[in-house]
């Protein structure tokens, strides 16, 4: 049989990969793209896209398809064997591109390229990849002497399994708390939902003996607890537990497992200012903005520090009203971290007379799902379509689903799972990757081309359905769950519905950073309108559409506490800029002071001295946002303004499939091959403002 992450005739077969194939599949691979870059190398003629750039990124997008099934596999179906797998493989991947970033022969011929009549020749798009290259050669230390190229290529290494290390100790920690709560009193408050998860979590825990509600720091389970926990207690317990993970805190606590992150940190920090040193830069913040639509780190800073200028004192109302509602309805003189969200929740009670467990009544997966795919079926005249379980397509679990797309003719265009449920194999957050990038494939016997059609992964770590009296009940969404499922999907449909048929721009490649949220956040607007929502609603227990007048309650709390939630997003943002800006990672200061120095300035909620929250930051130290977390805000100033033309032009109706057109057309459809800047301008007509986030987040003058 056929090493199944060598097949690439049609899509991943998840039921057959196992760990003993990696090693084999990542041998093969190897070998034939070393193989590809020689003959490229060695050619004597003039380099063009067909000989030269074409063949390489043939065969490197094979090695990309394969090891990323792996790299999914490993985030989200995580087993000692296949993390041992991944990890023994990882730095052979990293030491291939980062050889390949570094060929000074490779650097000369795209220069060559970039400098040739045949350039203004190639596509607008195919122009954007060979100056992607450009750069990205000079980002990679080809331009490095010899004798310093060995030692960029050891910090790329290190770089990729310390972060690799980082995503482990956090999962680990992660699963090896629990809860087990005996005493049925101690509850009050959890939602029937949450109880009866916790429950069956009990019961299908081997190791627990009792009878009991299980409790861990999974979001789902957590989030119950914080939110609506009488049991002051139970929360302190679990706030404690959740944001010391992966800490010298919790490692102190398991004797046996050193989970502590913070060395990793450290030393991540200290790479990355080497790294940057070598590249001529003068901080590590300067290399990750260079192919980001933002021109240096003190605009962005100037950015952040305006915003949080402008939320402060919405930020400063919501807390001043948050502790006088606790001490005056709730008994808590002091508010305590553990106390927020549980306090928030019973203030938007009282204030607005519904909660965010009365909203989750009202949608069952099997109405948002639909109701979601209806909108953008609209919006884009595609169509959305489910493949049955029985089909032949491999899932990586049971409750993964599968889609395609088609187009307004039937025309098939692309496909994505979804993976919903949270589970301990299974990382945190939610996203969206790339299984397979649309591109137009040449066959050099005949000529003939065809499309490869693009595949994407939609994950998110919900609740998933539970047995209530014998009967298996669709999973319920929070109306938050709702927002992050559309922002995944917009992620999603940027990489599904491009038009692009070269791989380096086409969906999301090529997008810079900072205007990759652009799509996503966009597609969050559309959770908070009632021609969207009131098709996509029905209660779990009646089957009763959302009532407007509980519709309307949600609108008016929409911006509720909205000037915290910024703070608290600008704070993680500035954090993120400082460390890889003007931070000394060798110096005196510590990480954790840095922190605190930033909420001083910055934050009105201060949380406790035994918060460790950069040990569980996972975006910057694991997940490709150092020094661009701040492309949340950036690039919802961009969603927000985009949006806005929906909300002028759409003539009373937001869902507008003319304006949808559009916005495919200028933004989904060109993927990177472009700027950003010149697509948002395509498509609005005008350069961004920052009035409509404003006006959304109940900010505006």
């Amino acid at each position: 049989m056929m090493n199944p992450l060598l097949d690439f005739s049609g899509l991943p077969r998840f039921n057959d990969i196992q760990p003993e194939h990696i090693s084999p599949a990542v041998d093969e691979l190897l070998h034939d793209c070393r193989e590809v870059v020689a003959r490229a190398r060695a050619a004597s003629t003039p380099p063009t896209w067909q000989d030269f750039v074409q063949p390489v990124s043939d065969m490197n997008e094979k090695l990309s398809r394969a090891w990323g099934q792996v790299s999914h596999l490993n985030a989200v179906m995580n087993s000692p064997a296949l993390r041992e797998a991944y990890n023994a493989n990882l730095p052979r991947i990293t030491q291939y591109y980062a050889e390949l970033s570094q060929d000074q022969v490779l650097f000369e011929k795209i220069k060559q390229l970039r400098n040739s009549e045949a350039f203004n020749s190639l596509s607008q798009a195919r122009r954007k990849i060979v100056e992607n290259q450009l750069r990205d050669f000079r980002l990679g230390g080809a331009e490095l002497p010899p004798e310093k190229k060995a030692r960029f290529m050891s910090i790329q290494e290190e770089l990729s399994a310390l972060s690799a290390k980082f995503s482990d100790n956090l999962l680990d920690a992660t699963n090896d708390f629990f809860l087990l709560i005996e005493d049925e009193s101690a509850l009050s408050g959890i939602p029937e939902d949450a109880l009866h998860a916790a429950k069956e979590a009990a019961e299908k825990d081997s190791a627990i003996s009792a009878p009991g509600w299980k409790f861990t720091l999974h979001a789902p389970s957590y989030l119950a607890v914080m939110q609506y926990a009488d049991n002051r207690v139970l929360r302190e317990k679990m706030y404690r537990a959740y944001v010391t993970r992966a800490s010298e805190i919790d490692t102190l606590a398991h004797a046996t497992s050193n989970w502590d992150n913070m060395p990793l940190i450290n030393k991540i920090l200290q790479l990355r200012q080497e790294e940057a040193k070598m590249l001529g830069f003068d901080n590590y913040a300067e290399v990750s903005l260079t192919p980001k639509m933002a021109e240096s780190p003190k605009q962005v800073l100037d950015f952040l520090e305006e915003l949080a200028a402008k939320a402060r004192p919405y930020a400063e109302r919501d807390l001043a009203e948050l502790k006088e509602f606790a001490a005056s309805q709730l008994g808590l003189d002091k508010l305590e971290s553990w106390d927020l969200a549980y306090a928030s929740e019973k203030l938007r009670v009282a204030r607005y007379a519904f909660s965010d467990q009365e909203v989750k009544q009202y949608f069952p997966e099997n109405k948002v799902l639909p109701g979601m795919f209806r909108l953008v079926e609209t919006l884009y005249g595609i169509q959305i379509v489910e493949a049955p379980p029985s089909s032949n397509i491999q899932r990586w679990h049971p409750d993964v689903k599968f889609f395609d797309i088609r187009d307004a003719a039937g025309e098939l265009i692309g496909h994505f799972y979804i993976d919903l449920y949270a589970r301990p194999s299974k990382r945190g957050g939610a996203w969206m990757d790339d299984a397979i990038t649309r591109r137009r494939i040449v066959q050099p016997e005949t000529g003939k081309s065809s499309i490869q059609l693009p595949v994407a992964y939609l994950t998110c770590n919900f609740s998933a359905p539970v047995t209530i009296n014998g009967q298996l009940r669709p999973a319920l969404f929070t109306h938050d769950e709702v927002i992050v499922l559309f922002h995944e999907f917009g992620h999603g449909l940027h990489h599904l519905l491009t038009q692009v048929e070269d791989l380096g721009v086409s969906g999301i490649n090529g997008v810079e950073w900072d205007a990759v949220e652009l799509p996503s956040q966009f597609m969050e607007n559309f959770c908070w309108e009632w021609e969207v929502l009131s098709h996509m609603t029905a209660h779990i227990e009646t089957g009763a559409p959302l009532p407007r007048a509980l519709f309307d309650k949600m609108l008016s709390a929409k911006n509720f506490q909205s000037g915290l939630q910024t703070l608290r997003q600008i704070e993680f943002a500035l954090f993120d800029m400082h460390l890889h800006y003007d931070f000394d990672p060798h110096g005196e200061k510590t990480v954790l002071q840095l922190l605190d120095e930033i909420r001083s300035r910055v934050a009105v909620v201060i949380p406790p001295a035994f918060n460790r929250f950069p040990n569980s930051f996972s975006h910057i130290f694991a997940g490709g946002y150092a020094a661009g977390y701040y492309s949340y805000k950036w690039a919802e100033v961009l969603s927000a303004d985009a949006y806005s033309f929906f909300e002028e032009k759409g003539e009373g109706q937001v869902v507008s499939p003319q304006i949808g057109e559009r916005f495919r057309k200028e933004i989904l459809a060109v993927g990177g091959s472009r700027p950003a800047l010149e697509s948002f301008i395509a498509f609005r007509g005008r350069e961004p403002k920052i009035d409509a986030l404003l006006r959304h987040n109940g900010m505006a003058a």
